[in-house]
């Protein structure tokens, strides 16, 4: 070589020259790759789309079934009494026949007031209103009787003596107890 030579120095414009090209063209196998993943992409997005909807119907539904046990609960309060008033609408029917009544003996008074009572008791049975009346002598309850009083008697001890005024039970539950005497230990 010549001193006026020059050596040619490989410069990155040189490599880039010579060197493979780095971007190659996609192949056949990474467009298939794209294309399945684009429709799993897809599938999923309608799936996804799917399952939104049916939560949302069935968010609606639960609302739409809570508003209307609301509504029926709301309406079962209102009207709870309804038959219960149905079943003394004929007592209240006798008792005002009863008042028009001006020159009734006393005897009719007693037995219209007596048919009344029936009328009434057999309305509050109708209802589940039943009648708390211990025999004297049956052992004292305290879940549906009151003691008011313990008296000396022959009676076993804790025995109902005398009862002071009926209870009342509704559906198993008490209303009011029975007010009771009870016999005293001897």
């Amino acid at each position: 070589m010549s001193e006026n030579e020059t050596i040619p120095i490989n410069s990155n414009a040189d490599n880039e020259q010579h060197a493979e090209p780095t971007s190659e063209e996609p192949s056949s196998n990474d467009l298939d790759a794209l294309e399945r993943a684009q429709a799993e992409l897809a599938q999923l997005q309608a799936k996804s789309a799917d399952l939104a909807d049916q939560y949302l119907r069935a968010k609606a539904e639960t609302d739409n079934a809570r508003r209307r046990a609301e509504e029926e609960i709301s309406k079962a309060r209102k009207f709870a009494v309804e038959g219960f008033a149905d079943s003394l609408l004929p007592v209240v029917d006798s008792l005002e026949a009863g008042l028009l009544l001006k020159d009734a003996t006393l005897e009719q008074i007693r037995e219209g007031a007596q048919a009344t009572l029936r009328q009434l008791l057999a309305a509050l049975e109708r209802n589940k209103v039943m009648v708390i009346s211990p025999a004297p002598g049956s052992r004292f309850d305290p879940h549906q009787q009151q003691a008011i009083s313990v008296v000396p008697s022959e009676m076993e001890p804790n025995s109902v003596v005398t009862v002071l005024q009926k209870g009342y039970v509704i559906a198993e539950r008490v209303l009011r107890p029975a007010l009771v005497t009870v016999s005293a230990a001897k």
